[in-house]
């Protein structure tokens, strides 16, 4: 056994139980059909890594002004929800438990790339002014439309309904994405949020519709099957939270507020300040996951060791290694990611990596 035995204790995270301390972290592969279904290859690709007990699903959007790029999949048509059921089957036969991530890209998008080719939602009519993909070339983001009131409202209801479309679908729970520069994590940046409501402006009103999201999904199916992914200095998609400690104030004030709503866990993809970690390790009630960029397999246990993760999600290993567990446990040498296969296309780079037993997985 290549890493430290504390990765294979049992966990209880939620109403769900885990076999070890692994999880699959959320990956962007862009191979759902244009209406927003996942792919036909999605349930085989998930199938295949169920042994990494919790799986947390690519970023899917909870509503159409939810995309950004193309052919990421969407859990609000009851077309959808049937195209998840499949995914959750394969799934659960491989003894994994399935979270689906909800993640609305709010000003990370471009019309091009979404099926009414509406301009982009946001705090605030403020460009990412970030490179964006789409079918006829890279464009720019353009400047989004700035949500009103009402619109706050139906975002959060959209995220309350399709919170209750991934159970129909049979998932076992649903992740809500707070960080990596999109929605949520714009109303959390004073860079992106220059509101003057009570969503924008002092640390309480930034917070709010994170906290209101997270509040009526977790009435909707129950706080102990959401999780809330957050990514406190994460400069992606031109956010910029500003200095350390007005970060730390920011993401303190949030992490007390979403403690109280005692969710099944917080996922903090962490870029280093290890002081707040260990804040949040201390003010959160439930499981704490914990992914860091840069990770050797060796390192993979340490935040386990060290106090400050109960669960270590893998992406990347996860991604080229659909028996990632066993290579784990057994010292086995790890395929590597053909970056040219990450998005889009079909079979290649993304059901097709080999397994130990020599065969395609």
């Amino acid at each position: 056994m290549s890493t430290s035995s504390s990765l294979w204790q049992p966990f209880k995270l939620g109403r769900v139980e885990l076999p070890h301390r692994l999880a699959m972290a959320p990956l962007t592969r862009s191979r759902a059909n244009a209406d927003g279904t996942p792919g036909p290859l999605a349930a085989t690709y998930y199938g295949q890594r169920a042994s990494l007990g919790l799986i947390i699903t690519e970023g899917t959007q909870p509503s159409a002004d939810g995309q950004g790029y193309p052919n990421t999949p969407g859990i609000h048509t009851p077309e959808q929800t049937a195209g998840w059921r499949e995914v959750a089957d394969a799934v659960h036969a491989g003894g994994g438990t399935l979270f689906i991530q909800l993640m609305h890209v709010g000003r990370m998008s471009h019309p091009d790339n979404t099926p009414h080719h509406r301009q982009p939602v946001a705090p605030s009519a403020l460009s990412a002014d970030q490179d964006m993909f789409t079918a006829t070339g890279q464009k720019k983001t353009p400047v989004p439309r700035e949500l009103s009131i009402q619109d706050i409202q139906a975002t959060v209801a959209d995220f309350r309904h399709a919170a209750a479309s991934a159970i129909a679908a049979g998932a076992d729970g649903v992740e809500i994405h707070g960080a990596n520069g999109y929605l949520l994590h714009q109303f959390l940046s004073p860079n992106a949020n220059h509101r003057t409501d009570t969503y924008g402006g002092s640390i309480d009103n930034r917070s709010r519709l994170v906290v209101e999201v997270a509040r009526a999904v977790a009435a909707e199916i129950g706080a102990d099957r959401v999780g809330i992914r957050l990514s406190p200095s994460m400069p992606l998609g031109g956010i910029d939270e500003g200095d350390t400690e007005t970060v730390r104030a920011q993401y303190r004030h949030l992490v007390g507020e979403l403690a109280l709503l005692n969710l099944a866990y917080l996922h903090v993809h962490h870029v280093g300040d290890d002081e707040l970690l260990c804040s949040f390790r201390e003010a959160w009630p439930t499981a704490l996951l914990v992914v860091r960029y840069g990770r050797t397999r060796e390192q993979i246990a340490d935040d386990i060791d060290a106090g400050l993760a109960d669960i270590a999600p893998l992406g990347r290993f996860a991604l080229a290694n659909p028996d990632i567990v066993e290579r784990l446990r057994t010292g086995a040498p790890l395929n590597e990611i053909d970056p040219a296969t990450l998005y889009g296309g079909g079979e290649a780079g993304y059901t097709d990596y080999p397994t130990l037993a020599g065969t395609q997985a």
